[in-house]
């Protein structure tokens, strides 16, 4: 089964090149090479900053598009891993992540892809 394993940015805490940032990102670099080894990965990618986004809709058919981010909370979706693999084995994985970034994660099955 696919999953998700979401992961939060605080729209605070930005980006700083510090050692600990450096750290991170090269650890979830060496998981999502693991994962892809494996074979389980299915794609996974980090995000620019919320401010870069934008939201884009449908008004009387016609689209509009306005800066992001779209929620106006302080948490916004910072990356993902999508992994394809049993449900114990997702957990790991998750767990992995969350301890890589020190934060939680959330980790979402598809529906496309349930038995």
């Amino acid at each position: 089964m696919k999953y998700l394993v979401l992961i939060f940015g605080n729209t605070d805490n930005t980006w700083t090149g510090s050692a600990e940032d450096v750290a991170a990102i090269r650890s979830l670099t060496e998981l999502k090479h693991s994962l892809a080894a494996s074979g389980e990965l299915v794609s996974s990618e980090g995000l620019d900053f919320p401010s870069s986004g934008k939201v884009v809709q449908l008004r009387d058919g016609v689209r509009v598009i306005t800066d992001g981010p779209y929620g106006e909370a302080k948490e916004q979706l910072a990356g993902f891993f999508m992994i394809d693999t049993a449900d114990e084995r997702a957990q790991e994985i998750a767990a992995q992540v969350a301890a890589i970034i020190g934060d939680r994660v959330e980790l979402r099955g598809t529906l496309l892809s349930a038995p």
